[in-house]
């Protein structure tokens, strides 16, 4: 199924977007998972430049999904492309590894992504939690393959060759020309100066999280809406 949002051209439909999302922590989450748990609360110590509740539901979702996980990313899409939304965590240590760039899909927006999907040959980046499967070198250059745990929502992404990757498009200089980063068939790509290391530090079994304001996955994910408890971190 293709879940797609309209684009955001005006102040009013950002602040209603923003808003459908404090009503879901508020109202949809069990209440629990609102207090600063150890997991929440250490990303939110680790990485205070990104959004509070949108570290908040990475938390929730990998909790729900793989609580022993090592490693986890976030993406937030809701913020443009000049700045740096993407963080990998590594939760044994309780470090922060990696806050970067990050790109999206030429069919998801310019320097803005408000469109999100599922689809084939969209160009379209996807929302929801990847599981990261095996280094490649493909016509990308260094590669990191992601299956999408989401039904409609991310889990064709492997079938789409959604994958991390380096770009030469993904530069403060990119951006000093452009205004925006440039994009991609719906990649996560990232600078080439850190392909190497940041997908070495994600391959084989962690997990990404890719977030942004749409009311209908924020209400729907089965991974937002899990109640286990948050386990404890080696170092907080």
């Amino acid at each position: 199924m293709t879940r797609l949002l309209l684009p955001l051209m005006t102040g009013s439909l950002l602040v209603s977007l923003s808003a459908a999302a404090d009503d879901f922590l508020a109202q949809v989450l069990h209440p629990d998972l609102l207090r600063p748990a150890p997991l929440a609360h250490t990303l939110t110590r680790l990485a205070p430049n990104a959004d509070r509740r949108v570290l908040q539901l990475a938390a929730s979702a990998l909790n729900c999904a793989a609580p022993e996980a090592g490693r986890l990313a976030v993406i937030d899409y809701s913020l443009p492309s000049t700045e740096p939304r993407l963080w990998v965590f590594d939760l044994d240590r309780g470090e922060l590894l990696f806050e970067e760039l990050v790109s999206h899909g030429q069919g998801s927006g310019d320097a803005e992504a408000t469109l999100f999907s599922n689809t084939p040959e969209s160009h379209q980046s996807s929302l929801g939690l990847f599981r990261t499967l095996n280094s490649y070198y493909g016509r990308n250059g260094y590669s990191l393959r992601l299956e999408g745990l989401e039904p409609g929502v991310n889990d064709l992404a492997y079938q789409r060759a959604i994958v991390m990757h380096g770009a030469d498009y993904v530069s403060e200089a990119f951006i000093r020309r452009t205004g925006r980063l440039g994009r991609s068939h719906g990649c996560p790509a990232v600078r080439q100066e850190v392909t190497y290391p940041l997908i070495d530090s994600l391959k084989e079994d962690h997990y990404l999280f890719a977030y942004y304001p749409d009311p209908e996955w924020l209400e729907s994910s089965a991974f937002l809406g899990c109640e286990r408890d948050e386990r404890p971190l080696a170092m907080q």
